[in-house]
């Protein structure tokens, strides 16, 4: 990776840990690739912040040594004007107007990287950790809650059986299903629990707010009362 010429913002991480051996530093970026035991890591978390500051005109470097730690970079371009008008981001992609969208991901750093796109794009932000939670939050906050975007594979309550409960809650709430399966078996998955509006894992703040913004603008188009005194 090699930075264009240009102005860059540097934010710069560092540990003192092991360090990542040499044989395997070259993969950290790619989806799906981590050294943790089945069931404690997806392998998404660095992946996904790679897309989104590539999305951002970015990129981010790595260097470790063994018993001496590891250093991340993140290179971002900085905004030429302050304001709202500032920036590609800012221009070019669609905001929302305070609608309120359920995060439900057991990736704790997904989640926080969700939410932090949306609110920085207008959205309010409620968040869960797997379906349990998520049904408890929806119960509580039904009203509100005008977009569900889920991941598929989580421990207690996952993505099939939480789509199961919100239709039994809100038939009518739009859900978008969050995978890092295969683009064609994630769909599948997804239309197999009834939902339309599929999200392949990592995915960017491009492909995020507009796949919110369509849903949100479909479901305001869409004739005919909706469920649970929820307005368009």
């Amino acid at each position: 990776m090699q930075l264009r010429a240009g102005r860059f913002v540097c934010l710069e991480l560092t540990d003192n840990g092991s360090g990542i051996p040499k044989k395997i530093i070259d993969k950290i970026f790619d989806p799906f690739f981590t050294t943790k035991e089945i069931g404690k890591g997806t392998g998404l978390g660095l992946s996904t912040v790679h897309a989104i500051v590539k999305s951002h005109g970015g990129i981010m470097t790595v260097n470790s040594e063994p018993d001496r730690g590891t250093t991340f970079k993140v290179y971002l371009p900085p905004a030429e004007k302050a304001g709202p008008a500032a920036g590609l981001a800012e221009t070019q992609l669609p905001r929302g107007d305070g609608e309120c969208v359920l995060v439900v991901d057991d990736e704790a750093a997904l989640v926080s990287m969700a939410a932090q796109i949306l609110e920085s794009f207008g959205y309010r932000v409620l968040t869960a950790t797997n379906g349990a939670m998520a049904v408890a939050k929806l119960a509580q906050y039904l009203p509100t809650v005008r977009v569900i975007l889920t991941d598929m594979m989580m421990p207690i309550m996952d993505g099939p059986a939480l789509i199961a409960a919100v239709r039994t809650i809100a038939p009518d709430l739009p859900i978008i299903a969050a995978s890092g399966l295969k683009s064609n078996e994630g769909t599948a998955m997804a239309a197999d629990s009834g939902v339309n509006h599929f999200l392949p894992k990592p995915y960017d703040t491009r492909q995020l707010l507009t796949m919110v913004h369509r849903i949100l603008q479909e479901k305001k188009s869409a004739p005919g009362p909706t469920s649970s005194g929820r307005s368009g």
